[in-house]
């Protein structure tokens, strides 16, 4: 099977599985960095491994134990993973929340497939073709011929705007002085979303820019990242002005920020 094909599978039986939790009395746990945990991580994390692993890549995801950097540096490509990104609006139950399966080759992603279970919506790409697509499903058990059969491509927005994506949970001071920056000088638009459908917001038009200047991990951003990067968005790192890069030493994230502007 196409290694596309696989992370998709994986995704939207991950997906199904995080509904059928959503839709019962589950109980939130908290980890060590007070981040929440539920059923719905665990469950899709598992299905998700059982799929990652036939490939024989290695795997980084937020439900694993971490591999020491010692080992990983040799690693050359490995899958990056979150299971349920926006466990946070999971438990709020406004269905801003995603499954995020990224390949990543010499810290760089090549490949995604991104899955909304909640609107059934799927985003893919090989970053190579220099594009990516968008489909809405009617069921999560729909083939995966059909999947690439009526998907459309994305393409972000051709007029510079100052549409400004940010999240429905952390909004802080930086993020409001860089807001403020631009506000001097245009009009701007504030377009609030969770988890890494911000990326996706921007790559598909709805949005211009996202700047983030809160903590995130490589598994929150790397699909995310490729079907951006796919469809010709940056995503800088700040302030080091130069792209994200993965499977680092530290799997924190710098601050950085997604735009639609050359």
């Amino acid at each position: 099977m196409d290694i596309l094909h696989i992370a998709i599978q994986a995704s939207l039986e991950a997906g199904e599985e995080i509904m059928n939790v959503y839709a019962s009395n589950f109980e939130v746990e908290t980890k060590e960095d007070e981040s929440p945990l539920t059923i719905a991580d665990k469950r899709a994390n598992a299905i998700i491994m059982s799929h990652l692993k036939t490939t024989n890549i290695p795997i980084i995801s937020e439900e694993n134990k971490e591999v020491a950097y010692s080992e990983r540096k040799e690693w050359n490509q490995c899958w990056i993973v979150d299971p349920l990104d926006g466990t946070k609006e999971f438990i709020k139950r406004n269905g801003e929340f995603t499954v995020n399966i990224a390949l990543v080759e010499n810290g760089a992603p090549i490949l995604s497939a991104l899955y909304v279970p909640d609107f059934k919506t799927l985003y893919f790409t090989k970053v190579s073709e220099e594009k990516a697509y968008k489909i809405e499903l009617e069921k999560h058990q729909t083939p995966i011929s059909e999947i690439i059969a009526n998907a459309r491509e994305i393409k972000p927005s051709s007029a510079s705007k100052a549409r400004i994506v940010g999240s429905r949970s952390h909004l802080n001071d930086e993020t409001k002085e860089f807001i403020n920056n631009i506000s001097e000088k245009e009009e701007v638009e504030i377009v609030s979303k969770g988890s890494s459908l911000k990326f996706c917001l921007v790559a598909e038009g709805k949005a211009d820019l996202y700047p983030r200047y809160a903590p995130t991990m490589e598994w929150d951003t790397a699909a995310g990242h490729a079907i951006c990067k796919a469809v010709g968005i940056s995503v800088t790192a700040l302030p080091a002005n130069k792209p994200l890069e993965y499977n680092k030493e530290n799997l924190l994230n710098p601050w950085f920020l997604v735009s639609n502007r050359s």
